[in-house]
C-alpha cells in the first residue's frame, strides 16, 4: 500500500537521496548455447573491443529476463523458447564500483534471422566451443568454463 501526504513524501524523498548517494547499475548477459552444434552466441560491437556474450542493462521497470529478451532481439534476433537459467550475479567492478551483472544459461531460443551489422553490433554469430574467436574477452572466457569446464564462479564479472 503507498503511503500519501507528508509520510509519503518523505519516504520517496528519501529513497531519491539514498539513490542519489548510493546509485546501483544492473545488467544482464546471456550465455546461448546451441547443442546441436555445441556452439555459443558471440558479438562484437562497434565500441568497445573483443568478442563478448549478448546482453545489457536492465531498463527502469523492467526484469531482469525482459531485459535479457529485449537485449538478444536486438543483439542477435533470438528469441527465448523456454526460461532460462540463472547461473550467477557477477559484480562487474570494472565498470563502476556499482554494477553488478545477472548471467543466464540460454538453451531453448531461436533466431530469426542472422544478425546483420549495424551501428551497435559490428559482427555476430555462433561459435563451437573449441574454436572460439582469438579476441574473445577475458570475461566471456571465464563465463563459458564456468559453465562448460565447471570452473569456479567467480563473484566479479
Amino acid at each position: 500500500m503507498r503511503q500519501t501526504g507528508w509520510p509519503g513524501l518523505r519516504a520517496r524523498l528519501f529513497h531519491l537521496l539514498f539513490l542519489l548517494r548510493r546509485p546501483m547499475t544492473l545488467g544482464v548477459r546471456g550465455l546461448v548455447h546451441d547443442r546441436a552444434s555445441n556452439s555459443v552466441f558471440l558479438i562484437r560491437h562497434t565500441y568497445v573491443p573483443g568478442w563478448q556474450l549478448p546482453g545489457g542493462g536492465v531498463e527502469v521497470g523492467e526484469t531482469l529476463l525482459e531485459a535479457l529478451a529485449r537485449e538478444l532481439a536486438e543483439e542477435g534476433n533470438i528469441t527465448i523458447t523456454a526460461a532460462p537459467v540463472l547461473k550467477s550475479v557477477h559484480f562487474n567492478r570494472r565498470s563502476s564500483r556499482r554494477d553488478h551483472v545477472g548471467f543466464y544459461l540460454i538453451e531453448s531460443f531461436k533466431q530469426t534471422a542472422p544478425k546483420l551489422p549495424d551501428h551497435e553490433i559490428a559482427e555476430a554469430g555462433f561459435f563451437p566451443l573449441d574454436r572460439l574467436p582469438e579476441a574473445t574477452t577475458p570475461a566471456t572466457l571465464r563465463r563459458i568454463a564456468e559453465i562448460f569446464a565447471k570452473a569456479e564462479i567467480s563473484p566479479y564479472w
